[in-house]
């Protein structure tokens, strides 16, 4: 009996190795070890050693994993013929969109898998392919993302707003470094006048995000993050053209000394009048635009640093009657559309660390807005000044995240006689909390509570005051799949800035006391699943989110009198986003159903220029610093139109070839190839053609658009 259980003691053997990245050579801690046939298990500690002991004679098969990285299986045979030393394990990070990304947008600096809110985000590889697809805007980078539409509001002077889910423009916010530099009438034309070369990531929130950013964000938002001096100095010049006879020049320097950093970022964007195929009015208009976004980074101590910056753009921007663009003007020929704007802001950032857990941030911008519209017998014009300021305490260790702060925001408008009935003054104080607990490895909370104070009060609330509470929590079920839920109130105070004013150059509509309509009060919750693994030396990622929002007495403009309705707007729907990574090879492919009814005194009806149905499918070959080739298309349903009509469903496709070295980088790049275009189907206007009056556009206009350029990287 001592014998036999001698034997069976000498037969349990013991496991030991190091799990490190395969990139930077550091401990994996938190990595598992699992031995599935024995149902064993460890986790790595702070060196990244595991340990795994009583393994009997046999071969064994152990797996090695981590979130972020690609799992990793090795055999081993035991007894070992030699005597055991500890192994180590490297494991190669997640390739592409699907390695860690950390955000701003929750004020926490939290990677992006840790957050119970629902945040979608484009890192900068991903920015540099869409900026060279559209290097002076982007209007193109937000209309290929799920969820989200591109409107535009001027059949000729291509303005456009967005759309998330369903909901018009003014329930959404775009921020720029977590500050809401574009809102009421300065964000119109705010899609035309940011450039992509200066950003860093951009973040994406969609549903109800108002416990951080206010009332605005009933349907979400979206944060535009810049570039940060790095430790290495950068010198970056763009120049492209387009088949259109559009051209940009942008320039980006960055540089970082020991207490004090700077960016500056410059562009010059122009296009030439462009009608395709003969036709009578423009469907890219004469643009002249001017940008300059200098920035100056302070880095005192280790607990305290910050940053102040300037923007300044200027544009004016012809279009209408292609013979009137070109001065060519005779007596049938004479309708145009003229905007000259110019674009203001100074923003100011300050941290102060209080210990490595926590800290105190301040930011501030102020703007400025001058914008003056021209047609045949018409002009509207006004000045915006507007100001945010927010401070915030952050806390944030391992189980405890919390953000409490307050903000002030002011927004004035002043429209000249007799049209003066469109100015507004409004004030909002508001303060807030969020907080994220983390009750267990699969479980975090997330909840949050804001509460606004509104000067003048709108009618449905005498003392102005808006209760927001928020809820979410992230489930996460395993390594691979992951659940997020939650909701939250939101609420809209009025104004007469909407997709349904812009799209009429603010004509023709009566007189409205702004103070005396309603705000806008909605709720909403979505929830989605998300799927992570690695198949063989590829890596897949499916998301699946589902989501509801409903705005009760929403502002609409009907027979030129603008009011609340008495009724209610609910939007639903579903996304669908599958990525695929194997070596070189990206796929991706993604799915919107949005359905939006309006119901008013128990009639309900479908939403204009909502298409229920959107496809997007992207397939990219890549050889990282070397080369990048892509195809993409895309798919719009038939949607109603607001004469009553049905806009016809289409295809577009584009094609992207770049090619880059150390110091520069040239691209080609074709856009809807297949040349679809609403002039092709009919006509967009009624009436003549020197007093047009166009009908709603919900397809492309430009047709056929070829660019190319090149990116030189001095430093």
């Amino acid at each position: 009996m001592l014998i036999l259980a001698g034997n069976a003691i000498y037969a349990q053997n013991i496991f030991k190795a190091f799990v490190k990245d395969g990139d930077t050579n550091k401990p994996l801690t938190g990595a598992t070890a699992t031995i599935t046939t024995l149902k064993k298990g460890t986790t790595a500690d702070t060196a990244g050693r595991v340990v795994i002991t009583n393994i009997p004679d046999g071969k064994i098969e152990i797996t090695f994993s981590f979130v972020g990285y690609i799992p990793k299986d090795i055999t081993i045979v035991y007894p070992e013929k030699k005597p055991a030393v500890p192994l180590e394990i490297y494991l190669e990070p997640l390739a592409g969109e699907l390695a860690e990304v950390i955000v701003q947008t929750t004020r926490t600096n939290q990677s992006i898998k840790d957050i119970p809110t629902r945040i979608e985000a484009l890192p900068l590889e991903e920015l540099d392919e869409k900026g060279t697809m559209r290097p002076g805007d982007i209007k193109m980078l937000l209309g290929e993302i799920t969820g989200i539409q591109v409107q535009q509001t001027s059949a000729v002077s291509s303005t456009a707003n967005f759309r998330i889910e369903g909901l018009d423009s003014r329930y959404t916010q775009l921020l720029k470094d977590g500050m809401p530099l574009y809102q009421g009438f300065s964000g119109g034309l705010s899609l035309l006048q940011v450039s992509p070369l200066d950003l860093n990531q951009v973040e994406f929130i969609k549903g109800s995000a108002s416990t951080l950013y206010g009332g605005g964000a009933i349907a979400g938002l979206v944060n535009l993050i810049s570039k940060t001096p790095r430790d290495k100095p950068e010198l970056t010049f763009l120049l492209n053209g387009t088949s259109a006879g559009g051209a940009d020049a942008d320039g980006y320097y960055s540089q970082k000394w020991q207490h004090i950093g700077t960016t500056v970022f410059g562009s010059y964007n122009y296009n030439g009048a462009y009608a395709p195929a003969g036709n009578t009015f423009t469907a890219i208009p004469k643009t002249d635009r001017f940008t300059l976004n200098p920035k100056v980074f302070f880095y005192i101590n280790d607990k305290d640093s910050g940053w102040i910056g300037l923007n300044g753009t200027y544009e004016n921007r012809l279009g209408g009657d292609i013979q009137v663009v070109e001065s060519k003007p005779d007596n049938l020929h004479q309708y145009f559309e003229k905007n000259i704007t110019y674009r203001f802001s100074t923003q100011l950032s300050f941290t102060h660390k209080i210990d490595t857990a926590s800290q105190i941030n301040f930011k501030n911008t102020i703007g400025y807005f001058n914008r003056n519209l021209t047609a045949p017998g018409y002009e509207f014009g006004g000045k915006q000044t507007s100001s945010y300021s927010e401070v915030n305490y952050v806390y944030h260790n391992h189980k405890f995240s919390w953000v409490m702060g307050g903000n002030l925001l002011t927004d004035k408008l002043d429209v000249p006689y007799p049209l003066n009935y469109f100015s507004y003054n409004y004030t909002t104080l508001g303060v807030f909390v969020q907080s994220t607990y983390k009750l267990t490895n699969w479980f975090s909370l997330e909840t949050g509570l804001r509460l606004d104070y509104n000067t003048p009060a709108p009618v449905n609330k005498a003392n102005g005051v808006f209760v927001l509470p928020r809820v979410n929590g992230l489930f996460k079920v395993d390594e691979h799949l992951t659940s997020r839920i939650g909701g939250g109130l939101g609420y809209k105070m009025p104004t007469i800035f909407s997709d349904q004013t812009e799209e009429q150059e603010y004509r023709y509509i009566e007189p409205v006391v702004v103070s005396n309509l309603k705000a806008e009060q909605s709720y909403g919750f979505n929830g989605d699943v998300n799927y992570r693994n690695a198949i063989g030396d590829a890596v897949i990622n499916i998301n699946q989110l589902f989501f509801y929002t409903k705005v009760n007495q929403p502002l609409l403009l009907i027979n030129n009198v603008y009011g609340n309705s008495p009724g209610e707007l609910k939007t639903s729907g579903a996304e669908t986003n599958i990525k695929l990574f194997a070596d070189n090879l990206g796929i991706y492919l993604g799915y919107t159903y949005t359905n939006t009814k309006q119901q008013f005194s128990s009639v309900s009806t479908t939403q204009p220029l909502t298409p229920k149905n959107r496809i997007s499918a992207d397939v990219t070959y890549e050889v990282e610093n070397s080369f990048r080739a892509g195809i993409e298309g895309f798919y719009n349903s038939e949607q109603l139109l607001g004469d009553g009509t049905t806009g016809r469903g289409f295809w577009t496709f584009g094609l992207l070839v770049q090619k880059m070295w150390k110091h520069f980088n040239i691209f080609i790049n074709a856009e809807n190839l297949t040349d679809q275009r609403q002039t092709r189907w009919g006509s967009i206007y009624t009436g003549t053609i020197t007093n047009p009056v166009f009908k709603d556009i919900y397809a492309p206009l430009d047709g056929v658009i070829v660019n190319a350029g090149i990116k030189i990287k001095v430093l």
